[in-house]
């Protein structure tokens, strides 16, 4: 298929890494880099071989990346790390117009004429991965507690969000809930019942740089940021909003449940906007709390009840990664075994090559006599060595991704004709059906 451009780089990727686009630089398990791929110097690194990502394995020129399908191994480049900032005004390469650069960014391609040819290195190699919200989460710059993707997957699961699910998360912190929303409630089939998210933060460095990330994801036409206290001011944004899911990350949510009505009562509204409803009024609307305290849970659970939420439940996530390998044991040199007798005869002559070595060394004569060759053991070679030792599985001793409570709640929808679930604040403005 091929790729769309006006369409998110986190939904249809297509089947090569270009110029501009954001790319995953996969080193080992859990250890991944984001970073956005260039054929220009934009950084000001100043490298010969242009746009370059430096890691524990050795350094990638973003030439090499340029074209390759994704997923390919990519070796490691010989780089001077040396020099940069070297080069100022004495530069004597040739230097070439804005235009030809554009043109070979089009093409996908590093500019022969600006940087010299990337030479590989003899060791170090990585793989090139499309970006996906699994993927971000693991190598977004923290600026706040990350939700991870065991618990967002649980609650998207949870929240029954599909696509062209609406959905409002406040607390945006670091993006790691808006990007998996995003893919969640996107229908790439049909633009016009896409799904949207409503995303709040209410600090105005994370707003700014979140509103960044964003743009250069090509997710501004799936979720909306918006700069606001949600406790005061609610969330009523856009007109035509009407949201089944709710995701809350806040310190206090209880201030915020109060907003999440289908109809207020007169004397309990702060701002004109308040006063609108943004919940859906023919679905069930499902919601959840993010929440690291057991205080938090408590306050929160509370104003639900007052508020006829139904359905409400606490779960709390503990995410292990099973371990299962094949323990070789053993005093052969044989990589990934156990250094360890596998038997009482291999035990002895071990033990008789440590004495030997020991009286020679007192006899002072280690270095005349020759160190006496023992028999070693040979086991039977009738299975393949992927299959010899015994087979083993343990678990992760730590947790390494931060569990929070969850509280999850469900407003349902009225039948037709009655009043609004929540009848001590009135009937809504408009008909249910």
């Amino acid at each position: 298929m091929a790729h769309n451009a006006a369409v998110s780089e986190f939904f249809d990727p297509g089947p090569c890494c270009s110029c501009n686009s954001l790319a995953i630089l996969h080193l080992r398990r859990d250890d991944v880099i984001a970073t956005k791929v260039s054929n220009k110097d934009d950084e000001g690194q100043g490298y010969d071989e242009g746009q370059v990502t430096n890691t524990r394995f050795g350094s990638f020129p973003h030439s090499t990346l340029i074209g390759l399908p994704w997923g390919s191994q990519v070796r490691a480049s010989k780089v001077d790390t040396g020099s940069r900032g070297r080069r100022g005004k004495s530069n004597k390469r040739k230097r070439v117009s804005d235009s030809m650069v554009e043109k070979t960014a089009a093409r996908g391609e590093a500019n022969p004429l600006l940087f010299k040819t990337a030479e590989e290195a003899a060791t170090g190699f990585l793989h090139l991965l499309p970006p996906t919200p699994e993927a971000w989460t693991n190598s977004l710059p923290h600026r706040t507690q990350v939700v991870y993707t065991p618990d967002y997957s649980y609650v998207l699961h949870r929240l029954r969000v599909r696509p062209g699910s609406k959905v409002i998360e406040a607390g945006a912190g670091s993006g790691s809930f808006s990007h998996a929303a995003a893919r969640a409630v996107f229908n790439g089939f049909d633009q016009t019942t896409c799904g949207h998210v409503y995303s709040f933060e209410f600090h105005k460095e994370r707003f700014g740089k979140m509103k960044a990330e964003l743009g250069g994801h090509g997710l501004q036409s799936t979720v909306s940021i918006n700069h606001r206290d949600v406790y005061e001011e609610g969330f009523h944004v856009y007109a035509d909003m009407h949201v089944d899911a709710v995701f809350l990350d806040l310190p206090s949510p209880w201030l915020a449940i109060r907003h999440l009505r289908r109809s207020f009562d007169p004397s309990l509204l702060l701002t004109d906007d308040s006063s609108k409803s943004v919940l859906s009024l023919t679905k069930p609307v499902h919601l959840c709390i993010f929440s690291p305290c057991i205080e938090q849970v408590q306050r929160a659970i509370t104003a639900l009840i007052d508020m006829n939420w139904t359905d409400i439940e606490m779960v709390e996530l503990n995410h292990k990664r099973v371990e299962v390998r094949r323990e070789k044991v053993g005093i052969e040199e044989t990589k990934g075994a156990i250094s360890s007798p596998a038997s009482v005869e291999e035990a002895v002559i071990r033990q008789e090559k440590v004495e030997s070595k020991f009286r020679d060394f007192h006899q002072g004569a280690a270095s005349l006599v020759k160190e006496k060759r023992t028999k070693q053991v040979k086991r039977p070679s009738s299975t393949s060595a992927f299959k010899e030792g015994r087979l083993v599985h343990r678990s992760e001793p730590d947790l390494k991704t931060h569990t929070s409570y969850l509280v999850f709640a469900i407003l349902p929808r009225a039948p037709m004709g009655t009043a609004d679930p929540v009848g001590k604040y009135g009937k809504p403005d408009t008909p249910l059906g």
